[in-house]
């Protein structure tokens, strides 16, 4: 589905259409592919948090193409409802988000880090990985971002995070 006119009606259900009509519009929406991303963020970006929870739904569908789009949009957007929906689409995504929202916690982009962290946190024990590999860089502010997120996943990180602890300790140890 790539027809404009079609996706425009799609986004006024999802707007404005009872509870049926707006579940069959991100059911469609979300097999729409790349063209259906940009128009699902401004729909976003203008509603209301029920317009937004249909569109997050709709970009978890999409997948990988939103996942660029939906983290430029959270730079550019301040409005707090509107980086909180887009942090949970990219939650849904899952895998797929990973790298993207590691590079987030990596550069330390003070506006975009507590989302990224929350996705990650979310996706869970796939993510642990590549923080695990955060807490290998040379910056000493990097591993202690990682570090942290590790322990707020919980029992899929706290683990890891550990034995990674310990390893270091014991390496260092011998030295």
């Amino acid at each position: 589905m790539t027809d404009r006119t079609r996706i425009e009606e799609l986004i006024a259900d999802l707007r404005q259409g009872p509870l049926a009509a707006r579940r069959a519009a991100t059911a469609e929406l979300g097999t729409g592919g790349e063209a259906a991303v940009e128009p699902l963020i401004a729909a976003m970006q203008a509603g209301d948090n029920e317009v937004r929870w249909y569109a997050a739904r709709a970009l978890v569908q999409i997948g990988e193409a939103a996942i660029d789009p939906l983290l430029a949009a959270m730079r550019a957007a301040e409005d707090r409802d509107f980086r909180r929906y887009a942090t949970a689409a990219l939650a849904g995504i899952g895998e797929p988000a990973i790298e993207p929202l590691v590079a987030v916690i990596e550069s330390a982009d003070a506006d975009l880090q507590p989302f990224a962290a929350l996705a990650l946190c979310r996706i869970g024990e796939p993510a642990v990985e590549p923080l695990l590999r955060l807490m290998e860089s040379p910056d000493p502010k990097t591993q202690e971002r990682a570090a942290l997120l590790l322990w707020k996943m919980g029992e899929p990180g706290a683990g890891p995070l550990t034995e990674a602890l310990e390893a270091g300790s014991r390496s260092a140890n011998n030295k």
